[in-house]
């Protein structure tokens, strides 16, 4: 496979972000949600904490990557054409997603910082991006919550397209990304 992005397909280095990109946020959501599962500040539920935060930041790096190598890379064609109303909305659910995946890990930071805990990073502490206040702390959780529970429907929304591609439409979108020859 070729590492770099042809019109007739995306090359690994594009595939295998977009594949990792998914791991992560499968991770980061199943990090938050299993919480629920253990006692109220429970060494298990503060360790799934920890580890939602740093996946999260991960995102965050890997989207810095993604977008590099989007401006770098360029992007395959589907073939054949969908009509311009189908592009324009899949523009629209990738500009969302990306929104998602950046705007979620700077409020889960802002929320760190402003409720005064540390901001982990695998061994380092990230500097607070604002001083202490509780108050903004808990209204940028209720943002971060509405914006996660979202991100589940565009994730879904995103994955449901693909199919309908592939199995309805029966063009190559889904083929395109999928690791292998294609």
């Amino acid at each position: 496979m070729n590492w770099k992005n042809t019109t007739a397909r995306y090359g690994s280095v594009t595939i295998g972000l977009h594949w990792l990109t998914l791991v992560l946020l499968i991770a980061v959501y199943a990090c938050v949600n299993l919480t629920e599962l253990y006692e109220e500040e429970s060494p298990a539920q503060e360790a799934l904490m920890h580890w939602h935060y740093m996946l999260g930041l991960t995102v965050l790096a890997l989207v810095v990557l993604r977008l590099l190598n989007r401006l770098v890379g360029g992007s395959s064609a589907v073939v054949p054409p969908v009509p311009l109303w189908q592009q324009r909305l899949a523009s629209a659910v990738h500009v969302a997603l990306y929104v998602l995946m950046v705007a979620m890990p700077i409020l889960g930071w802002l929320i760190l910082s402003a409720s005064g805990e540390p901001i982990p990073f695998f061994g380092i502490q990230l500097p607070a991006l604002l001083t202490a206040n509780e108050d903004l702390a808990d209204q940028l959780e209720d943002v971060h919550e509405v914006i996660g529970t979202i991100g589940y429907f565009l994730i879904g929304a995103h994955a449901l397209a693909a199919l309908f591609h592939h199995y309805i439409t029966r063009d190559n979108t889904l083929v395109r990304m999928l690791p292998g020859k294609g």
